[in-house]
């Protein structure tokens, strides 16, 4: 099996690739913007460097968010065309998901997303076990988390920072692991993992003179 991994939802620009029997190939480069651009070369790289086509991916994984509205776009929408092109299957793999796997912390796991304007994306982990992400303003989010998980617990996330949570250990993760990513997409079933885009809000794009699509 052939998994190609992706990751555009933040600064970085991010491709891996796991092969039966050979050693993982991780790729990342601090970019900030132009993802669109640096993506497919830095696919025909990994790909070149492990003497594949792309007909021969098995999977593809790529994290759908929350992060980078354009960057989540650029990324499941590369995922898809690629799959389509080269006959793989696509899986889109949730942000906080992979912070979740990359922390690999016993106990209760509270991760954070900046959604800026004072909000945060929360998902919280007892153990194997996770809730559903939500969208909460900053100052419920300390109270949430204890009535979700208890008094002492872990934080990971870029919205971490934000938060002075005592019982609480800030990892200071907020990169996403690659081979964390490989390890999700290769056991998510694809049934329940479509690679679609998890936005914090709906887009504030409107119609021609201020509609609301």
């Amino acid at each position: 099996m052939a998994l190609l991994v992706i990751d555009t939802t933040g600064s970085d620009c991010s491709v891996a690739l796991r092969v039966a029997g050979q050693a993982d190939l991780c790729r990342s480069d601090a970019i900030g913007r132009g993802h669109a651009e640096r993506l497919a070369p830095m696919v025909a790289g990994v790909l070149e460097q492990a003497g594949l086509q792309a007909s021969q991916i098995s999977r593809i994984g790529v994290t759908t968010g929350p992060g980078s509205f354009a960057g989540s776009r650029v990324g499941v929408a590369f995922a898809r065309g690629l799959a389509l092109a080269s006959g793989a299957e696509a899986v889109g793999i949730g942000n906080l998901e992979v912070l979740a796997q990359g922390a690999a912390v016993p106990g209760p796991l509270a991760v954070l997303h900046d959604a800026k304007r004072g909000d945060i994306v929360l998902q919280v982990w007892n153990g194997d076990t996770a809730g559903a992400p939500e969208l909460l303003a900053l100052g419920d989010v300390a109270g949430r988390i204890l009535a979700l998980a208890g008094p002492r617990g872990h934080l990971a996330g870029n919205g971490a920072a934000l938060l002075e949570l005592v019982g609480y250990d800030d990892l200071a993760m907020t990169a996403i692991s690659l081979p964390a990513l490989l390890d999700l997409a290769a056991g998510v079933d694809a049934a329940s993992a479509p690679p679609v885009p998890f936005y914090a809000r709906p887009p504030d794009a409107k119609l021609p003179g201020g509609v609301q699509p």
